[in-house]
């Protein structure tokens, strides 16, 4: 398979490349620096140089061209402002989403967040990332021409990962690791029987694997 990653500099992202292209798949990862693209090449991943926030939906479609499967792992992270909830965390999926459809990349995975809502009310910046989030899964909700699930992890840890998860619709609130993360993110690129579906992630107690079968099955 040939897969691009949105944000593939990011901690999820770069775990991301690493088990993809262990197992022989193409990965490329989309990132804004120059200086970012030896870390995806210790990653076995392609840089793909390109501002998801300045870019025409036609030069995103373009890094497309050839994709099997589209994961949006970007985002703003946390040193960022409100502005910039909107214009990545929102934006930019959304023009992703909308470059992927062009493109006729029809899998489509989301990194998007435990609590993300369009509705979700306060005035803190955690509150404006989660209204973005919410709005940019809102969108992915709404295409008919994309095969998409939405990953909604519970709290990133740095914790070395034990491959057992609990993968339910809805899981209630619970650490997971970022290595766990990117381990159930592989599972779903491949696994087209998730399509349709949003996915709350926490640690538990079943195997990455089954736990993404399981959610299929359902």
């Amino acid at each position: 398979m040939r897969i691009v990653i949105a944000g593939g500099h990011g901690q999820i992202a770069l775990r991301l490349e690493r088990l993809l292209s262990a197992r022989g798949d193409e990965v490329a990862g989309i990132i804004r620096r120059p200086e970012q693209g030896d870390d995806l090449r210790e990653a076995g991943a392609e840089p793909v140089l390109c501002d998801l926030e300045s870019a025409s939906v036609e030069e995103v479609a373009a890094h497309l061209q050839g994709a099997d499967a589209a994961v949006f792992a970007a985002g703003a992270g946390p040193g960022s402002g409100a502005a910039r909830k909107d214009t990545v965390d929102r934006d930019a999926a959304v023009l992703f989403a909308d470059a992927a459809e062009r493109a006729g990349a029809r899998r489509y995975v989301v990194v998007s967040s435990m609590g993300a809502d369009a509705a979700h009310k306060g005035d803190d910046i955690f509150d404006v990332y989660l209204r973005a989030k919410g709005a940019a899964d809102d969108d992915v909700r709404r295409r008919t021409g994309l095969d998409w699930t939405i990953l909604r992890p519970g709290q990133l840890t740095d914790d070395a990962g034990k491959g057992l998860v609990r993968l339910e619709a809805s899981t209630g609130r619970g650490p997971v690791p970022r290595d766990d993360v990117a381990a159930v993110l592989a599972e779903l690129v491949e696994s087209t029987a998730t399509a349709g579906l949003t996915l709350e992630l926490v640690s538990g107690s079943t195997p990455v694997a089954v736990a993404v079968k399981s959610v299929a099955g359902n």
